[in-house]
């Protein structure tokens, strides 16, 4: 390839690498928007947002409908593989993640479900044309450490959870296992369009429905606020992020993207400090400089000349 060829595919590469880094910062708005949602139960919730997620897909589709006709819905076809990736990771991680909280204390689930970015930095060393170096592994484990320590600070003075049993912390384990292998075989199907995200939402609310149905007492949301909260995890969290997240893991540098997903709990807990939800400590700070430091090392190829 000529070096024109070589520096358009860098600057591709991290083009893509900053779009997936949006899912990182939306994501960082769930616990502050689902704590506004009352008292709604989860799958009622997964369904509700997931719901509103495939709805505004489906609008796009029906747009593109209009100029293109029936060849507009031509990428819902796809080997069963590419579904059962889709939806198996949206759904079962977050199934996973309510039986955890269930049968487990809040934090000790939250450290262990964010293992998955540490694991995504070490799984894609499977896939073709990539390779682990040091700074990869080192940054993703400066990054679980301040996560660590702010979801520790940030928890401190919550009242305690259940009592931690072997299923609790099993599915803890299965969320990071379930999201880190979602990531990495998006990105080995990555010929598969984004836009299929959508379809993968809309299954995921109908699972979500069904085990409401199941095992839930349905409650609607309170008031206003309560329901734009909703529509807020919709469209952000629960919506778009999974969409920039899928182009991102495709296209771009997704062992930096693994290292900068630490942002996440950090971008929550200055928004909670922010808020008036939680208080700025020495351990914060910490946190906060080890996972700015950690994303820094992995991402350094994004950055440094060839």
């Amino acid at each position: 390839m000529t070096d024109l060829t070589l520096i358009g595919a860098a600057s591709a590469r991290r083009r893509a690498t900053l779009i997936g880094s949006i899912a990182v910062l939306l994501w960082a708005t769930l616990a502050l928007f689902t704590a506004s949602t009352g008292a709604v139960p989860p799958f009622q919730l997964m369904a509700m947002t997931f719901g509103i997620a495939f709805a505004f897909a489906a609008g796009k589709w029906t747009y593109d409908a209009g100029r293109k006709g029936a060849a507009a819905f031509a990428f819902l076809r796809q080997p069963w593989p590419v579904w059962t990736i889709g939806i198996g990771g949206l759904f079962l991680y977050h199934l996973f993640y309510f039986v955890a909280l269930d049968h487990a204390p809040a934090v000790e689930a939250s450290l262990i479900a964010y293992l998955w970015p540490l694991l995504i930095v070490l799984f894609s060393a499977l896939l073709p044309g990539e390779k682990l170096y040091w700074q990869h592994v080192a940054g993703a484990l400066i990054g679980l450490g301040g996560a660590a320590l702010l979801i520790l600070a940030r928890d401190s003075g919550a009242a305690a959870g259940p009592t931690g049993s072997l299923l609790g912390y099993g599915a803890a384990l299965a969320c990071a296992f379930t999201w880190s292998i979602y990531s990495v075989l998006s990105r080995r199907f990555g010929s598969a369009p984004t836009e299929l995200v959508g379809a993968f939402c809309g299954v995921t609310a109908l699972l979500g429905l069904l085990c409401h149905l199941a095992v839930e007492t349905t409650v609607w949301p309170a008031d206003s606020w309560q329901w734009l909260a909703i529509l807020a995890l919709g469209l952000g969290p629960v919506g778009a992020a999974f969409f920039v997240w899928d182009y991102g893991v495709k296209r771009g540098d997704i062992k930096a993207l693994g290292a900068i997903s630490y942002a996440s709990p950090l971008i929550s807990t200055l928004l909670l400090i922010a808020t008036g939800k939680a208080s700025a400590t020495l351990a914060v700070l910490l946190g906060c400089l080890a996972i700015v430091g950690g994303a820094v090392l992995a991402a350094r190829d994004l950055y440094m000349k060839k």
